[in-house]
């Protein structure tokens, strides 16, 4: 990924009919009524409680300058080399889009989902503080406060991330205007550029009903579920092209902001009942259940953790809470 104009050849091969780009595949939605899961065994955590854990701020109440920082440490993170871990990453932020590209059929579609992402998050916000002096946290975004309007977000403006409406064409505006994709899209890896197919008919999918919906869910496995499938698809569908590829949606940076908006929901969810911030249900990609002592790889990024170590953001390990 690189900043830099491309050339309308590019372009035109980045993007496909409907906005939809070549070899991707799209989220798969899956309506809040469907079937829930067979609860399995939980087991209780035992972790520590941090004392001064840092507080995620939603990103309308951020200040200019906070969001500008967290832009900007985004555009230092591309401006750094690949660590040549991953062959298709060609700078630093490509490690962590190749990462998830690597691991998207084992932590999507299973109970592992909601728990890697709220590693792999906090990966890029623990990297953005090492390696680009970031003082901040990683931002999210309140999708139920935009549901079906996301273009009216100063995060979709010239300012920040650039246009959504965009048809599927190439950001041209904003911080990551000309933006080189080198990771997907899929499973394959070829330059394309950053686009975006803003759809508000499916964006309408993140409100507060959606979200209600699947937090009134009493088992983990069942509310990771409808979660995934729910405001999670929805908000990536509805963005479009590359981020509504399965694979390599990281590259378009509102990854992370929708995603904070998705962890930020899984914990409001744990806050409700007594014992959910300190237990797991549910199975792997391969059908094994999942425990306290089930292992979280980031493939090395970060050392490997236990679902124990991070199950309440408030252990020592994580150690952050929402806004709200």
């Amino acid at each position: 990924m690189r900043l830099s104009l491309l050339s309308s050849a590019l372009a035109a091969a980045g993007a496909g009919a409907g906005g939809a780009l070549s070899g991707a595949t799209p989220f798969v939605v899956t309506p809040p009524s469907a079937a829930p899961n067979v609860a399995s065994p939980k087991l209780l955590a035992a972790a520590a409680t941090c004392s001064n854990p840092r507080v995620r701020t939603e990103w309308d109440s951020l200040s200019a300058s906070g969001k500008s920082a967290f832009v900007n440490a985004i555009k230092c993170l591309i401006g750094k080399p690949a660590s040549g871990q991953f062959p298709q990453a060609r700078n630093r932020y490509e490690d962590l889009v190749a990462l998830h590209q690597d691991l998207t059929p084992n932590v999507h579609g299973n109970s592992k989902f909601l728990i890697w992402h709220r590693y792999y998050i906090w990966t890029f916000e623990d990297i953005l503080r090492a390696e680009c002096g970031y003082s901040g946290t990683l931002p999210w975004f309140d999708e139920s406060r935009y549901a079906g309007k996301f273009s009216q977000s100063s995060i979709f403006s010239g300012t920040y991330f650039g246009a959504i409406a965009l048809g599927g064409g190439c950001v041209t505006n904003g911080a990551f205007a000309g933006l080189t994709c080198n990771v997907g899209p899929g499973t394959g890896n070829g330059a394309h550029c950053l686009a975006r197919n803003g759809d508000s008919s499916k964006t309408a999918n993140t409100n507060s009903a959606m979200v209600s919906a699947c937090n009134a869910r009493t088992d983990y496995a069942d509310m990771a579920a409808c979660s995934e499938g729910g405001a999670h698809a929805w908000g990536h569908n509805g963005i479009g092209a590359v981020m509504q590829d399965t694979y390599a949606s990281p590259s378009d940076p509102v990854f992370w902001l929708h995603h904070g908006f998705i962890d930020r929901n899984f914990r409001v969810w744990q806050n409700a009942a007594s014992g959910r911030a300190s237990s797991i249900d549910g199975t792997d990609r391969a059908g094994n259940r999942l425990t306290l002592s089930t292992q979280v790889s980031v493939n090395g990024l970060r050392p490997s953790v236990t679902i124990g170590d991070i199950i309440d953001t408030m252990n020592t390990k994580l150690c952050y809470k929402y806004n709200y």
